[in-house]
């Protein structure tokens, strides 16, 4: 674990989120149609923002959440800096946010993750569930921040 990251509840801009997506994976998910318009609406709008950064004080991980507090965490985005995986940073903030959100004892965590995460996420104790319903699917047009 990589003791120089310091874990905060704290905002970033849409310009600050969109900067450290180009140097994570997370990057790739977020449909092209008002990409900057709906940047900032996240950004500004989530129950939990945690910001991981480094000594220098740039983000080298994020993690954003809705939660009632009570009963439900739902984890919209978690990501780190490419240069940062592997040391610690995304447990880190997954644990920080459930604590934030209630503790494990009430509170379930939910999140819809890409296959290239799905080892992360088992490996934290999650498990893949059917019980999850949708509404109103969607199709974007893919592209990656760059």
């Amino acid at each position: 674990m990589n003791e120089d990251i310091r874990i905060r509840e704290e905002r970033v801009t849409a310009q600050e989120y969109i900067d450290f997506l180009k140097r994570t994976d997370l990057g790739s998910q977020y449909p092209k149609e008002r990409f900057e318009q709906r940047i900032a609406k996240l950004v500004g709008n989530v129950s939990i923002s945690l910001i991981a950064k480094d000594r220098d004080g740039r983000i080298v991980g994020t993690l954003f959440g809705l939660t009632d507090f009570a009963y439900w965490l739902y984890v919209t985005d978690l990501g780190v800096d490419r240069a940062y995986e592997g040391q610690g940073i995304g447990t880190r903030l997954m644990k920080t946010a459930h604590d934030i959100a209630g503790g494990e004892k009430d509170i379930a965590v939910y999140l819809i993750a890409n296959e290239n995460a799905i080892p992360f996420y088992e490996k934290l104790g999650m498990e893949k569930s059917d019980e999850v319903m949708q509404y109103n699917h969607i199709e974007w047009t893919g592209f990656t921040v760059e």
